[in-house]
C-alpha cells in the first residue's frame, strides 16, 4: 500500500491544482503526475549538467578575455 502524503496548499497551489484537474483528473492523480514529471525534469537536468562537464574543453585559443574587455573599456573612454 502506498504512503499518504499531506500538503498545505496556498492560493497559488490551489490555482495550479485547478489547472491540473481541469481535464477531470483527481487531485491525487494530478499531484502524483506533477511529482513524477518534476523528478524527471530534475534527472534530465542533472544528466545534461554531467554531460556538459564531461565535454572536452579543447585547446586554449590564446585569447585573454579579461585583457580584451579591459582594452575595449579603454577604447570606449577615448
Amino acid at each position: 500500500m502506498a504512503d499518504t502524503i499531506t500538503i498545505r496548499s496556498d492560493s497559488e497551489t490551489e490555482h495550479a491544482l485547478t489547472v491540473l484537474t481541469h481535464d477531470g483528473s483527481s487531485r491525487s492523480a494530478a499531484i502524483r503526475q506533477a511529482v513524477l514529471e518534476a523528478a524527471l525534469r530534475k534527472e534530465r537536468a542533472a544528466a545534461m549538467r554531467r554531460a556538459v562537464l564531461r565535454m572536452p574543453l579543447g585547446e586554449p585559443d590564446g585569447v585573454d578575455i579579461a585583457a580584451e574587455i579591459s582594452r575595449g573599456r579603454e577604447e570606449e573612454r577615448r
